[in-house]
């Protein structure tokens, strides 16, 4: 076994990183270097759109990505584990929303720095063609 293999174990509560999302699971079982991860809790909600061209609304298939669903099991990559180190694990539900709202709030704050930009560059154009 390597060193990942021994920091984890069954029934060990961890945050793990799939695709863009993060969950608070229990390992199920270790097979080499992944786990099977049993989702209790949703840390960060995942990204939409396209991983490979982040931030560009105008890909051929825009992805909706839902969160994993409570008790959902999914294979990970042990690198993308870490130990969870609170005491409780909060309802599932209450984390799923909370990460959704907190998704949405740092779209909207892009959104705003989007269109602060937007109105600074065209000020500099008008200036730059003076």
């Amino acid at each position: 076994m390597n060193q990942e293999q021994d920091r984890f174990e069954a029934g060990m509560i961890v945050e793990a990183e799939v695709r863009s999302g993060r969950y608070i699971a229990e390992i199920m079982e270790i097979n080499g270097p992944r786990a099977l991860v049993k989702i209790v809790a949703v840390l960060k909600h995942p990204e939409q759109g396209d991983l490979h061209q982040p931030y560009n609304p105008d890909v051929a298939m825009f992805h909706e990505r839902r969160a994993l669903s409570f008790t959902e099991k999914t294979t990970v990559l042990l690198r993308a584990l870490s130990p969870y180190r609170r005491a409780e694990i909060p309802p599932y539900k209450e984390t799923l929303l909370s990460a959704t709202a907190q998704g949405l709030e740092e779209l909207y704050r892009l959104r705003r720095w989007i269109e602060k930009s937007i109105e600074i560059l065209k000020e500099l154009e008008t200036d730059y063609k003076k």
